[in-house]
């Protein structure tokens, strides 16, 4: 999943690998509700699509670290490195991360993840802001 936004929210639903376990605080104080990624997330998905590999937008990098990662990267941009572009892209299990997991757990090849970056990043390098013909919110079939 290529992640378009991260909200100035950590609410934890289990503790971090320091036994931290934050509940509804704000990232910065001061900090802006949320930043959007600086990168083509909309070009990003749709390369990796036109390569065969599934991928998704979303809108939501979730609560937790993924978040707490991409507002903090995101905030120091926007306050310190005007100009920096900058995403976060969630990346699906392993075959062997997934066996015993919930019904329904995405897993990929690891040579399937390292392609779909690869075609992630291209898109960055070729475009350097979100093309208004893949404005519309991406579907399943687009």
């Amino acid at each position: 999943m290529v992640e378009k936004v991260a909200i100035n929210l950590i609410d934890a639903r289990i503790p971090d690998n320091e036994g931290n376990q934050p509940i509804d605080e704000s990232i910065q104080a001061e900090g802006d509700n949320a930043y959007f990624a600086t990168v083509p997330v909309k070009a990003m998905v749709a390369n990796i699509r036109k390569h065969g590999i599934p991928a998704t937008l979303s809108f939501s990098a979730g609560t937790f670290v993924c978040n707490y990662i991409m507002y903090e990267v995101l905030h120091n941009i926007a306050n310190q490195h005007d100009g920096v572009r900058a995403g976060f892209i969630h990346v699906p299990f392993l075959p062997e991360q997934a066996v015993g997991r919930a019904d329904g757990t995405a897993s990929m090849p690891l040579e399937t993840i390292a392609k779909g970056l690869e075609y992630a990043i291209a898109a960055i390098v070729e475009m350097k802001e979100e093309p208004n013909e893949t404005m519309g919110t991406l579907m399943s079939g687009d």
